[in-house]
């Protein structure tokens, strides 16, 4: 069953081949590049999962991740961070955030499915 994935990362190469790879396992994919298009469209749609950078300039993934959760439309969607921030102490700032899964960069396609419990076309990535 295809998702809607907002994903949410400044580095725009990065952000939009995500958005490309997941699109090709039938995936409806949004992609912006800052916090307050976030904001907005989870305001006003519903996801499934959010897929978020944490060093976003003006407001981080963590604080994002907090207001996302107090937005009715987007309370019970999977969020996840994709980051460089990989130590412990971070890890545990995603969990106290409200995040269900923190990926360090670059993160796997393969890893990402799985955690989306997606399986993949044979192995074709």
């Amino acid at each position: 069953m295809p998702l809607r994935i907002l994903i949410v990362d400044d580095n725009q190469d990065a952000a939009d081949l995500l958005g490309e790879l997941l699109g090709e396992f039938s995936h409806q994919v949004v992609v912006v590049h800052d916090s307050k298009s976030a904001l907005d469209l989870a305001a006003q749609a519903e996801f499934d999962v959010l897929i978020l950078d944490i060093g976003l300039p003006r407001i981080d993934g963590w604080d994002l991740a907090r207001k996302i959760r107090e937005l009715p439309k987007n309370r019970s969607a999977r969020v996840i961070a994709v980051s460089g921030y990989g130590r412990e102490a971070d890890r545990q700032r995603s969990r106290d955030a409200g995040f269900d899964a923190h990926f360090v960069k670059p993160v796997g396609i393969e890893e990402l499915l799985s955690l989306l419990k997606v399986e993949t076309k044979g192995g074709d990535l």
